[in-house]
């Protein structure tokens, strides 16, 4: 039997940034350190969950009118991470994440981690939060690709042995409802993070307002 052959039930695959980390303020202040260093104009916290998109790229296509050359890239993605960092050790979990993940973990129920943050500086940070042992699989990038998470989901589920009929997706952005369906998944997502209300409604999966609703919701989707 392999490891994760006992697995049954609903299956979270949970987002990191901007669902169970609360690091919102963190990705506008980065934003608009970067932003200043590049000499475009400082955006609302309203502004960035209206136009933000994966692949990140074509967000900046929204904000600049044009999509950056590759050079203009790596100085933005260089210059937003910097400031992202210094900014990351001081945010906090999402309210209610670290209960709920310990109450569903006790219940028997399996979930994992699966983020776009690079994996050697995510796996560190979960720790550090002191939840890493909620999860039987923690994901990160470990390339330099700007995909969105699609083929992620893909190997994460593989990795895990579960399947995706089982499994619901909870994540504050369109593209992890995208990355769901795109493997046969469900997806809740959740209003905190990167996408206004109105942008998460149009993708058509439910949409809540705190990860309890998140998990509640999720439990009736499978």
């Amino acid at each position: 039997m392999g490891k994760h052959d006992g697995l049954r039930g609903k299956h979270l695959v949970w987002d990191w940034n901007g669902t169970l980390l609360d690091d919102i303020s963190a990705v506008i202040g980065a934003t608009n350190a970067a932003f200043a260093e590049l000499g475009l104009e400082a955006i609302t916290l309203e502004r960035y969950r209206e136009l933000y998109t994966v692949p990140v790229p074509k967000f900046y296509e929204r904000l600049m009118g044009r999509l950056p050359t590759d050079a203009e890239w790596l100085v933005m993605d260089g210059a937003f991470h910097r400031h992202y960092w210094e900014r990351a050790e001081g945010c906090g979990l999402t309210a209610g994440a670290a209960e709920l993940l310990a109450a569903r973990q006790r219940s028997g129920f399996t979930q994992s981690l699966l983020s776009l943050a690079p994996h050697a500086d995510l796996v560190p940070l979960v720790r550090r939060h002191g939840i890493a042992e909620r999860f039987v699989r923690m994901d990160g990038r470990v390339d330099a690709s700007t995909d969105g998470k699609s083929g992620h989901m893909v190997r994460h589920l593989a990795a895990l042995g579960v399947a995706a009929e089982r499994v619901v997706v909870i994540g504050d952005a369109a593209d992890d409802a995208i990355a769901a369906q795109h493997v046969g998944a469900r997806a809740v997502l959740y209003t905190g993070g990167s996408h206004s209300r109105a942008s998460l409604e149009r993708v058509g999966v439910p949409v809540v307002d705190s990860l309890e609703e998140a998990v509640s919701v999720a439990e009736e989707l499978v």
